[in-house]
């Protein structure tokens, strides 16, 4: 078997909009060549959300790539996409996402050990443009910090 190398989309815009509450690893249902793109790195999930339609999740916004050569057999790159729960983690959601002010997004798209692709999703809380500033300024003495205990341990 041939060796894979290791996809990690992030999704690095949702941790500075959003205050991440809980994290769920989900599977998502893909057609066709998607497979293929995320495997070549071709995917995007900057203003990925989720909702609920008739008790299943599903997620918008995912941009996976059309596959160089997938010729007529190509997939639609932004249709909105199934993701697989299991029932307590999905009522868990479904209950936290009436609540005001909480939404769902995706934060991360990997492939795991068997090759199948998995999407983080995290339920989260909107933040105010004063608590951006608070996380860029968390963010900033967190790297100051690390790098002084590098120039420190030399």
């Amino acid at each position: 078997m041939a060796e894979q190398k290791n996809i990690n989309i992030r999704n690095r815009r949702a941790t500075f909009d959003y205050e991440i509450l809980e994290e769920f690893v989900a599977g998502v249902v893909l057609v066709g060549t998607e497979i293929k793109s995320i495997r070549a790195g071709k995917a995007s999930l900057t203003d990925s959300f989720c909702y609920f339609d008739r008790g299943e999740l599903w997620i918008r916004g995912v941009n996976i790539a059309e596959y160089v050569w997938g010729t007529c057999n190509n997939h639609v790159p932004r249709r909105d996409r199934k993701l697989l729960l299991t029932h307590r983690e999905l009522t868990k959601l479904e209950r936290a996402s009436q609540d005001r002010g909480l939404t769902i997004v995706g934060l991360r798209l990997f492939l795991n050990d068997r090759g199948l692709a998995k999407i983080v999703i995290g339920l989260a809380r909107g933040r105010k443009s004063y608590d951006k500033r608070e996380y860029l300024k968390e963010n900033d003495a967190k790297r100051e910090m690390d790098k002084a205990m590098k120039h420190f341990k030399r």
